[in-house]
């Protein structure tokens, strides 16, 4: 879990980082451009982090066996530039 935490603060992180040199940058297509990009991929991250979580909720009260656990996990963390 410590690793997922990182990763979601490394990622937290960047969108900032992203965020800011966008509202700095002197052109304000190219700033708000970027600030939409930055807001969408954000949005996409935080849906694939509550399908996490939704998944781990459902394997942890046996509601899913482990492979159908292990395959859709798969396909949520091959749809995410973080996960």
């Amino acid at each position: 879990m410590k690793a997922t935490r990182d990763r979601r603060r490394i990622a937290l992180q960047i969108l900032c980082l992203a965020l800011g040199a966008a509202s700095l940058a002197g052109c304000e297509f190219l700033g708000g451009a970027a600030v939409g990009a930055a807001g969408t991929g954000a949005a996409y991250e935080y849906e694939h982090k509550q399908a996490l979580d939704r998944l781990d909720r459902q394997f942890d009260q046996g509601e899913i066996s482990r492979e159908e656990y292990l395959a859709r996990k798969k396909e949520i963390e091959r749809g995410s530039l973080v996960y």
